[in-house]
């Protein structure tokens, strides 16, 4: 694991920033504190700041063919390079390291830029062929691990994050309106976009090839064609795929934890990583809120405790929280709307104190249909077929019940569910998900992004949307993002390509099954966890931020949404009024747009022709 970076000439002229690049390398020393290595010459450079993980001694990077005419950088991990290692290794092909990123240097050597489709893990990675002048970008399947660049004068500049392209004097840091307007609408940047005009994120399952002919984008792995494909999946198959995905992610030569809440997805990967080591030698994390209601340590505590592993809890209180958010908006130069960011941090930072990896459950909501959004839509099926007038009544009825701060009330969903009942499946699903609801932009975006997919009628289309975005552009994201800044690698078995061929065409019936989520999850888990963890209702990992912006982030809300700079018309001063009157729980959708006026103000945007709503 590492934080990758570089600026390749593809004309052949010379770099016309080349002292830029340290400079990079240091923008990404909370990704790699374990070394830093830039190769190169005067017109194209590459180099990694490393997490040492695998290969503690010989593991550094950048690799080099050994002509030097191949250089590699890799973000991640490779679960399959022992079979890679085996293959070249028989071939003669001389490994310097022990490692796994080494094995992508003679499999990009046989096949080209066609060697990613090989890969299985998690990545970001770029090569440089020095004869033919070629780079090549990639990320994983998923989108697990990032990487941005940005094509500026001739030269194509990359990074794992975005703040290494911004110290460069000619990259300019004005605000991309359409990328603007999406984040509004939906609480996240998708791909390929970024917030900033002329740098772009590589969408999940992408390459990149740039020469001196020019820059071609595609995707190496089509998860709609994955979905359309016959389904096999059964609970044993499941159990099975998934356990076996447990064990690949556990190689390490360093310890390994888990984050967990004592809900069902991160209890089965402590179940799974115990299979593989004894307890004691797992260490596990939970969170702990002194916000009633918000709290679910205990349970964490209690399967913890079931399959003894060394488990911490990790108190987020307000001083926390605060503390977790100026190490955000300070060190990440993109908007992160999702608040589970600053608890995220907080457990990477006390586990970072023991370990350098750990398993996190990302995936299996958007894979088994894990949300209670998507009980909402067959809610909001029965809902419409109540004669109009009834509907008048029940809207009445629950927009007249006390507004609660609560997490994720009973009063709060069905405030959601009559407010959007009525509205087509999908914008309705976007303006549950979303932050100040869709405009015809996002949902144009959406239908787009499901085109390809099989026409199931199916809550399977609104699963494999929030497959495509929502997962990887946000909760990924989240997760990357909040684990690096303690410089702490976080792996996400459900999405092991295994897993993800298997249960992508599956039917939706069996992950939502009347009102049972992720009902073949469940099948496939009993025996490993308790009765009780499987009944257990999802809560989440979320953050009381609608008591906080009344409280001590209430100067920092009046400050900036009052008068916003990035978004001046849209109506945060009347949500924020309403939201300090109780009239509504409004953090949804302040909350996003105060993450985007702090960093506008902190990475000095230019925001002056931008008027968004």
């Amino acid at each position: 694991m590492c934080g990758i970076f570089g600026a390749v000439s593809l004309r052949g002229a010379p770099l016309k920033h080349a002292d830029c690049l340290p400079a990079m390398a240091a923008a990404l020393a909370h990704r790699g504190p374990d070394g830093e290595q830039i190769v190169g010459h005067d017109c194209a450079r590459i180099g990694a700041r490393r997490l040492a993980i695998m290969d503690l001694t010989t593991g550094d990077q950048p690799f080099l063919s050994p002509n030097r005419s191949v250089w590699m950088v890799c973000n991640g991990e490779i679960y399959n390079a022992p079979a890679l290692r085996r293959e070249f290794a028989q071939a003669g092909y001389p490994f310097r390291s022990t490692g796994d990123i080494e094995t992508i240097v003679p499999l990009y050597e046989r096949v080209g830029p066609d060697a990613v489709g090989r890969l299985e893990g998690m990545f970001g990675l770029a090569v440089w062929d020095d004869q033919r002048r070629r780079l090549v970008l990639a990320r994983d399947r998923a989108g697990e691990k990032p990487l941005f660049w940005a094509q500026v004068a001739g030269e194509l500049r990359f990074a794992s994050e975005i703040q290494a392209l911004l110290v460069f004097p000619d990259q300019p840091r004005r605000v991309n309106p359409v990328a603007a307007g999406l984040y509004a609408a939906l609480g996240y940047v998708p791909a390929p976009y970024t917030m900033l005009t002329g740098i772009s994120k590589l969408a999940p399952a992408h390459l990149l090839v740039a020469d001196r002919d020019g820059v071609t984008l595609r995707c190496y792995w089509d998860a709609a064609a994955a979905a359309a494909r016959p389904s096999r999946l059964d609970a044993p198959t499941l159990r099975a795929a998934l356990l076996r995905a447990v064990e690949r992610e556990l190689m390490s030569d360093v310890p390994v934890g888990v984050f967990t809440s004592g809900g069902l997805d991160s209890s089965l990967l402590a179940a799974g990583a115990a299979r593989v080591m004894s307890g004691e030698q797992i260490h596990t994390y939970a969170v702990r809120f002194v916000e009633p209601g918000y709290d679910e340590s205990p349970n964490a505590e209690a399967v913890t405790h079931h399959i003894r592993t060394n488990h911490h809890v990790v108190t987020a209180d307000e001083p926390a929280l605060e503390r977790a958010l100026a190490a955000v908006t300070r060190g990440l130069a993109e908007p992160i709307g999702d608040p589970a960011i600053l608890p995220t941090y907080l457990l990477a930072e006390a586990a970072r104190e023991h370990v350098k990896v750990v398993l996190s459950g990302e995936g299996a909501d958007e894979l088994f249909g894990g949300y209670p959004t998507y009980l909402g839509h067959r809610a909001a099926g029965l809902y419409r077929r109540v004669p109009l007038p009834g509907r008048a009544v029940l809207r009445w009825l629950v927009n007249r019940l006390p507004t609660s701060t609560g997490k994720v009330t009973i009063e709060f969903m069905l405030k959601q569910l009559v407010a959007a009942a009525e509205l087509p499946m999908l914008e309705r699903h976007l303006t549950w998900f979303g932050a100040l609801g869709p405009d015809p932009r996002a949902l144009g975006w959406a239908t787009a992004l499901l085109e390809p997919f099989p026409s199931d009628p199916s809550l399977n289309r609104l699963l494999w949307l929030d497959f495509l975005s929502y997962l990887p552009d946000n909760l990924l994201v989240k997760v990357d993002r909040g684990t690096m800044l303690a410089s702490l690698e976080a792996r996400a078995p459900y999405l092991d390509r295994e897993l993800l061929e298997l249960v992508l065409p599956a039917p939706a019936t069996l992950k939502v099954r009347g009102l049972t989520t992720k009902a073949i999850l469940k099948e496939a888990a009993r025996g490993l966890v308790p009765g009780d963890v499987i009944r257990r209702r999802k809560r989440g990992l979320s953050v009381p931020v609608a008591r906080w912006l009344n409280t001590g982030l209430a100067p920092l809300a009046d400050r900036y949404l009052a008068a916003p700079r990035l978004y001046p018309a849209a109506p945060t001063g009347r949500l924020l009024a309403e939201h300090r009157a109780g009239i509504g729980n409004n953090a949804r959708k302040l909350w996003p747009i105060l993450i985007a006026e702090l960093w506008a103000e902190r990475w000095n945007v230019d925001t002056e022709s931008v008027r968004l709503g």
